[in-house]
Parts: structure tokens; sequence; C-alpha cells
């Protein structure tokens, strides 16, 4: 089949790379893609909001497949003007992409289904997010989240306190007792213990349990600073037992396939839980409707069937029967970053990636463009480093053995990822 794949992130280079290998794949565009994507897909020039153009482009050259890899096409209904003209789409509606486009939309739903996620108050100015505040009756933190796409990083962890108030402000403007921005935002509970990840394919009747990953959003050593797009992951998640696993299905993710197919808002493509780990069970922090980036990344090196094959399967709503096929390794990715980030990245720095991928592990591009016959970082995330071991302290291991032979003197990196699996395994 002839495929097309949208996007030019690290996640889309893993897609990219994944469905190159595919005995399904007979041509393989990717737009707009990156330099690393260019390795495995003929690069076009479409813009993703201009839903004509990228119909059109599908029409005169035959593409069979169309797999939209960020979020905001899919929240923008992209996927429904391709179905529309007759393409088979990987991702869901613009209905049901509101699972990730509204957390208020997603925490309704949580209410209807009876799925387990924080208690949360809907709010849109200041006063009401202080109210909201002592309603919960928790005590700080409290979680503040915009109520729209934020790129991953649309979350604030605050006190009762100037945390709390700035944080309004930047999302209502003004004072943050009016509102400016026509903005909403959820305040929940703050939710204790450990998060993790869990994926399935759904053709919006049939579940395929589609791995689970840990990644690192704070920018710094140890899980300190601000919150990022994720600055490393590792899969699979040892913590996510398989108990803990038949859980999030019967509890969360099978819940939500009936609700939205009940509603008129059938789901179809990947559907990315976000979990806490609670002393009561699993929760759900938040709901993405694309993979994960950098959790794409790790899943596509344990990936070892067919993607294209199986998304297809997917978009055609014919997912019964088909099967995960995932490797028994584990693969670990590491983020490197432009100095800056996640403010304001330097973009320009020199890249070269040496012979980082001698010892077998990939280097996917995130933020990464050619200058004068160079590669330089033209964004905040701009490599992922990425390899797989017997564990996690293997694949720690070979990854950060592919970092430092990477030269990227104005990038930077977490050094620690996967440190809590790594000390899991050591201490048994």
């Amino acid at each position: 089949m002839n495929i097309l794949l949208l996007g030019s992130g690290g996640r889309e280079h893993a897609l990219a790379w994944k469905l190159a290998q595919s005995p399904s794949c007979t041509k393989l565009y990717a737009a707009p893609g990156n330099p690393g994507i260019a390795e495995d897909a003929e690069l076009v020039t479409l813009d993703a909001s201009d839903h004509g153009a990228v119909t059109h482009f599908c029409a005169t050259n035959g593409v069979d497949l169309v797999v939209i890899g960020p979020e905001a096409p899919l929240v923008d209904g992209l996927a429904d003007s391709l179905r529309a003209k007759g393409f088979a789409v990987f991702g869901p509606s613009q209905l049901a992409a509101q699972l990730e486009g509204s957390k208020s939309f997603t925490k309704r739903l949580c209410d209807r289904a009876g799925i387990p996620t924080a208690r949360y108050f809907e709010v849109h100015n200041y006063n009401e997010g202080g109210k909201a505040m002592t309603a919960l009756g928790t005590g700080a933190p409290y979680v503040i989240k915009a109520d729209g796409l934020a790129a991953g990083k649309g979350v604030v962890i605050a006190g009762y306190n100037d945390e709390a108030r700035h944080t309004f402000i930047d999302l209502f403007g003004g004072d943050g007792e009016t509102n400016t921005t026509g903005a909403k935002a959820v305040v929940e509970e703050f939710l204790e213990g450990e998060e993790a990840s869990f994926f399935v394919l759904t053709d919006g009747e049939t579940i395929l349990p589609f791995g689970t990953a840990q990644d690192h959003k704070r920018v710094g050593d140890g899980d300190e600073g601000p919150n990022t797009g994720g600055m490393g992951a590792y899969s699979p998640a040892p913590v996510l037992t398989p108990e803990l696993q038949q859980r999030t299905l019967e509890e969360i993710i099978k819940p939500t396939v009936e609700a939205m197919r009940a509603e008129g808002m059938p789901y179809s493509g990947v559907l990315y839980a976000g979990l806490m780990l609670t002393a009561d069970g699993p929760k759900l922090i938040e709901y993405n409707c694309r993979f994960g980036d950098p959790e794409c990344q790790v899943l596509m090196m344990r990936f070892a069937g067919d993607l294209a094959a199986v998304m297809m399967a997917c978009a055609k709503g014919e997912l019964a029967g088909v099967k995960g096929e995932f490797t028994d390794d584990t693969a670990l990715t590491v983020v490197m970053a432009a100095e800056g980030y996640p403010g304001t990245p330097e973009k320009g720095g020199a890249i070269d990636l040496g012979d980082a991928e001698a010892g077998g592990a990939k280097v996917f591009h995130a933020g990464t463009a050619m200058k004068d016959g160079q590669l330089v970082a033209s964004g905040g995330r701009v490599l992922n480093v990425t390899a797989t071991g017997a564990n996690v302290t293997e694949a720690q291991k070979a990854a950060y053995a592919a970092v430092d032979a990477i030269g990227f003197e104005s990038g930077f990196c977490r050094r620690d990822i996967g440190w809590r699996e790594v000390e899991r395994e050591r201490d048994n």
C-alpha cells in the first residue's frame, strides 16, 4: 500500500522507520518530515491544516492509508475530511479526539462511565480556581491543567499561593479574576503514586493492548524543574504488572471505548492512557489520541510486526484477531534538547551524529534541519537516542553510550532516564 505519514517530530521518525520496514508498505510519503524521516520516506510539502490540499495529494498519488502523527490535525478534524473522501485513516475523528483536546470533556466522560480519576472542578477564572482548591479539601498541592492542547506542558502542580495565581493569570489573562482569553482549566486533586503509560489500538469495537512505558516529564535529573514534552522514556514498564494492565483495561479503557461508541463518537486509532498507580489501583490522569513522544520511539524499537498492516486493520474496522507482536527486550530513549528548553531553545547548533548507531542504537530526529549541508538543531527537543537491552539497566547503558558518541555542543540531556527501574533492578 501507499502510505502518507503526517508530522515532523521524533514520534513521526519512529513511525516512518517502522512503517518503511513493513512488508505491506509499497511507498511511504511524509509531510513535512525531517532529515531523519527523509532516510525512510519521500518528503512532500503539505500543510496538515489545509484539508483540501491533503486530500488532493492522496487522490493524485494513490494513497491507501493516511497516518496522522500529531494531535493538532486530529483535533482539527483532518481524519473526518479524509474519510469523507474515501481514504483510510489511522487516527480518531474530531469528536473522538476531544479525549485529548479537552480535559473537561474527558473528565465529564469519566463521571458518566464511572472511570477512576482524580476529583476535579472545571474553572474559568482565578476566583473559581481558588474556590475549587478549597472545595477539594485535600490541601496543597493541586494540579492545574489547561483545558486544550498544550504540547505536553499544560500542567502545573501548585500550592494555594502565588504560583497558582500566576498560573491562572497565564491561562485567563488580565488579573486572573476575569477571563480575557476564553480559556478553561481543570483543577484536580493531587494523586499520590507512580505514573505509567498504557497504549491500546482500537477500531471502536476491538481493543488491542499495544505496550506500556514510563516517561520523564521534568527537565532535570531527579525529576526536578519544569514539565516538558518528555525528556526520555522506557518500555515496557514493569511497574504496570499484568494484573494492573488487566484492571486498566477493564476499569478505564473498555468503559471509555464503550461510552464513546454509545454516544456516537466511536474511537479509532491509538489511545494512550496516562495513569497514576495509586494505593487504590490505577487512575486515569489523561488521555492522548496519538502515540506519545518519546514513548512512541521505545514502542517502535520493540514492535516486531507489520505496522502498516496493523494500522490498516485498525482504520478499516478489522482489528479483531490481530495481535501486537513485541520483542522481550527493553527499549530506552534519551532526549537530547537544545539549551534553553523548555523555555526558548537555542536553534542552529551543529550536530555530528558520529558513530552513535554503531552499537545498535537508533537516533530519531525530533527537531533537526539541514543548513548548508550541516545537520543543526531546529527545535527544543532535538534528538531521541534510543537503545535496547535485556533490562532497563542494560538499555540505559547502551543509550548513554550512543549519547556520548554525538557531538552537540549546544545540547543537553538528563543523565538518569530510567532511574526508578534501575534502582529496583539493582535491589533485586
